[in-house]
């Protein structure tokens, strides 16, 4: 499932090209939406009592990318072990070409900070992301 992201002039440093920074943000708008796309957005799951931080970020930068330029972000699931989630993160430029590559992990925890089985407490949550993670 893709998200695209356009870099904007502030994104970018004195020497014209992103900050490196601003791929992580880039990250948590595409899960927002990949989550948006599943059927889980962000403001169900808290509603259901369900918070999901970052416990987990990796970038590996290939190209650089510039003022305006367009940035395909795909998002999958690469494990799922019930308490938490791994993603993958793939994002090209226009021309296909890969700029950077990613992973994220993620807890599942109560309001209150404890951990959430999801399998046993929201199993058609448990099911939708088993499924993706194949």
């Amino acid at each position: 499932m893709d998200y695209i992201h356009t870099v904007q002039y502030y994104e970018t440093d004195r020497m014209g090209i992103t900050h490196h920074s601003n791929y992580i943000r880039w990250m948590e708008e595409a899960r927002v939406d990949f989550l948006s796309q599943i059927g889980w957005d962000y403001a169900r799951l808290e509603d259901m009592g369900i918070i999901s931080p970052v416990i987990n970020v990796n970038c590996d930068y290939k190209k650089t990318t510039t003022f305006s330029d367009k940035v395909i972000i795909s998002v999958s699931v690469k494990e799922f072990k019930g308490v938490k989630l791994f993603l993958s993160y793939e994002m090209k430029n226009e021309d296909g070409v890969v700029v950077c590559t990613a992973t994220s992990s993620h807890a599942f925890l109560t309001k209150e900070g404890k951990p959430i089985r999801v399998q046993k407490e929201y199993p058609e949550f448990y099911k939708t992301l088993s499924e993706l993670a194949g």
